[in-house]
């Protein structure tokens, strides 16, 4: 009987065991969808000083950062050349921000624009004399565009600066996005940028950080609006506006280091909410100019200085954001 007893409890023992292994496994825990890096599209509107290209160059060899530079072509010009530009409907050799200061300079901010690029940053256009251009029809983009391009191709020639191989090639596929002088735009801008190459527009403002959409073959970026302050008030992510915020446009610089504090906390607040969040592009503006003792440049240099080089962030330019989308939208297409 103890023998019977035995080999009873073994046999379902046995079983038991065969059951268990033939069971479902358990499930794994849900796991969530992956979140994409966090895009930062950082940019220099106008372009002009030779020490702020070094500088943004060097930052960005510093964090591992691309960016863009919308370039005022009327800078690759000297006041010997100025004649050669003439914007709508204004006379030769005129613009709203001057022109190169000599032939050496135009020289020398040539020669970084050729490094930038050749380092991955992108050359935008930020047109030529820096004109308002909302009442513009179609055809004076378009005359505007034909200036920007000719100037920016043929600017050795024109400043009679020896022209260093490839520059011509380079030139003429270099300028794929712009952004309007002053933000201002209109209907047949919209009409004109496809027509002359232009693959994005940057000249948008949104009430927050946006998708960007593509709009009749063309990107549009727009610089969101940023809660800023004790009081959290918001405003366009660019220097001259946080400059006008602080100090009413004036220069105030001994104030500096409250603005550069303010306007670092901006970035930063701005950031975490799309990091923690649904991570959409977050977009910041800036010139060459250092507004309040370059208190937003400080402060970019700290904001670039942490965020760029996190493993989940991506600062990179406009012309590879596109590019990249662009791409992924080719291979969805083709894999159906």
């Amino acid at each position: 009987m103890l023998r019977s007893y035995r080999v009873l409890a073994f046999s379902l023992a046995s079983l038991a065991s065969a059951n268990a292994a033939f069971a479902d496994p358990p499930k794994s825990p849900a796991v969530s969808p992956a979140k994409p890096k966090q895009v930062v599209l950082i940019s220099f509107d106008a372009a002009r000083e030779i020490s702020q290209w070094e500088r943004s160059r060097a930052l960005a060899k510093r964090t591992g950062a691309h960016f863009t530079y919308f370039l005022s072509c009327v800078f690759l010009l000297s006041p010997e050349t100025r004649q050669d530009y003439a914007g709508p409907g204004k006379a030769a050799g005129k613009s709203n921000v001057g022109f190169g200061a000599s032939k050496q300079d135009v020289a020398d901010r040539l020669e970084q624009v050729r490094l930038a690029a050749a380092e991955g940053h992108d050359i935008g256009s930020h047109a030529c004399g820096h004109f308002d251009g909302k009442a513009w029809s179609k055809a004076d983009w378009l005359a505007e565009f034909a200036s920007v391009r000719r100037v920016f191709e043929n600017a050795y020639t024109i400043n009679g600066i020896p022209e260093p191989a490839g520059w011509r090639d380079f030139a003429h596929h270099a300028l794929v996005g712009f952004r309007a002088p002053y933000l201002s735009t209109d209907a047949a801008l919209y009409e004109a940028l496809p027509q002359a190459g232009f693959q994005y527009d940057a000249s948008g403002v949104s009430n927050g950080p946006i998708m960007p959409p593509t709009l009749n073959g063309t990107t549009r970026f727009a610089l969101p609006l940023i809660p800023e302050g004790p009081k959290a008030k918001p405003v366009v992510a660019m220097d001259y506006n946080l400059y006008v915020r602080h100090s009413g446009g004036a220069e105030k610089p001994a104030m500096a280091s409250e603005f550069t504090e303010r306007a670092y906390q901006a970035f930063r607040a701005a950031f975490e909410t799309q990091y923690n969040g649904k991570r959409l592009p977050l977009e910041l503006g800036f010139h060459f100019t250092l507004m309040n003792n370059g208190a937003y440049w400080s402060a970019l240099e700290r904001f670039a200085g942490e965020v760029c080089v996190m493993q989940q962030v991506e600062c990179i330019s406009f012309r590879d954001y596109v590019t990249r989308q662009r791409a992924g939208q080719a291979q969805a297409s083709v894999g159906g």
